[in-house]
């Protein structure tokens, strides 16, 4: 899902449910070096499950960060997520990619479970195999995005004056975060798992491509509405608790308990995914799971997901390859975000007409 641009270098932007980050790399010799990085928090009810409730306040805090980072370029990146997008790995009969380009549509149709007039679609040809019959067939991978939500997205940013000229999704940019930062080895399948405010991103790699995505509606935001409800606090208070922060007249074990509780549904979920994936991957074991996200900074949740999946956990780091200034960033500061800046990092690495 392109616009058109003649710029080749980009910020991401990651507009999610409560907070927006923004990260803009320049290209050189050895990879990228980071220019920019920074974060804006949210009220809760501006985003809610995706849907944008009032632009005119996401309108300013974009300008609020673009203003705060000194940021200079107007091309940006985004992406989206949830039910907003539908990914899908089709296989079609061997041809070009010109052909696929004039049928994709009519191809999409028995895929998409919307009006094909009402998404924009996009495509990706993965490889050929062969099947049961001795046939080759062409795997694609097929993207199809909402168009009143690429409005709903594309309108705040332009609202900015930013240019977005690159819509992704969430899943792709959490890959192209991977690929930059991290050793691909021959066979290795590994997950990448990255847990927003109100989605979940699961993206399964193998030789560092995707073999199985899926989105889900939980996130971050559990955690909060489960102690508020339970503890009777504030949603403010709340989601202070969540993240370690004591709060007047709150048993910090009680808060501990509800934490527990929702580790274990959001283990759940992923551990449901990983089976189906194991159905259509035989012979095929996750290695390891790259936890990202703001919700990777439940400090029990990693472990919690070892213990009961079985599966080495290790937190996302988007800065690992990516050359530092240390006279310009603060490498604690950069510590702290890291696992929000996943896919941000991922877009702002994506430049005009690569797929």
């Amino acid at each position: 899902m392109f616009f058109p641009s003649k710029s080749k270098s980009m910020v991401g932007l990651d507009i999610g449910s409560s907070s927006i980050k923004a990260v803009q790399v320049t290209e050189t010799k050895g990879g990228y070096r980071l220019e920019k990085c920074g974060i804006r928090h949210l009220a809760s009810e501006m985003i809610v499950d995706g849907t944008i409730m009032d632009a005119g306040s996401v309108v300013e805090a974009i300008r609020g960060l673009i203003a705060d980072e000194k940021i200079k370029v107007k091309d940006v990146a985004i992406s989206l997520s949830g039910h907003s997008i539908i990914i899908k790995k089709i296989k079609l009969p061997v041809m070009t990619e010109d052909e696929l380009e004039e049928s994709i549509k009519w191809e999409a149709e028995q895929y998409i479970p919307f009006d094909i007039n009402d998404v924009n679609i996009d495509f990706h040809i993965l490889g050929t195999i062969e099947s049961p019959d001795g046939q080759s067939l062409m795997e694609v991978l097929l993207v199809a995005a909402k168009k009143d939500k690429l409005t709903e997205y594309t309108s705040v940013v332009a609202e900015v004056g930013l240019n977005p000229v690159v819509v992704d999704a969430d899943l792709f940019a959490l890959e192209n975060m991977y690929g930059v930062n991290y050793e691909i080895r021959e066979g290795e399948v590994i997950a990448l798992v990255n847990i927003g405010a109100s989605v979940m991103n699961i993206n399964i790699l193998k030789n560092g491509t995707s073999s199985f995505t899926r989105d889900i509606s939980i996130g971050g935001n559990r955690y909060t509405e489960t102690i508020q409800k339970d503890l009777n606090m504030s949603y403010d208070d709340a989601d202070r608790s969540k993240k370690g922060e004591a709060i007047e007249g709150v048993d910090p074990e009680m808060v501990s308990n509800v934490i527990s509780r929702v580790n274990s549904e959001i283990t759940s979920e992923i551990s449901r995914s990983f089976d189906f994936f194991r159905t259509t991957s035989a012979h095929e074991e996750i290695e390891k799971i790259i936890l990202s996200g703001g919700s990777a900074k439940i400090t029990s949740l990693p472990g919690h997901l070892h213990e009961n999946i079985g599966i080495a956990v290790e937190l996302a780091d988007p800065f690992r390859n990516i050359e530092i200034d240390k006279k310009v960033f603060d490498s604690e500061y950069l510590k702290e975000i890291a696992p929000l800046a996943t896919v941000g990092l991922g877009l702002a690495i994506r430049r005009i007409g690569d797929r």
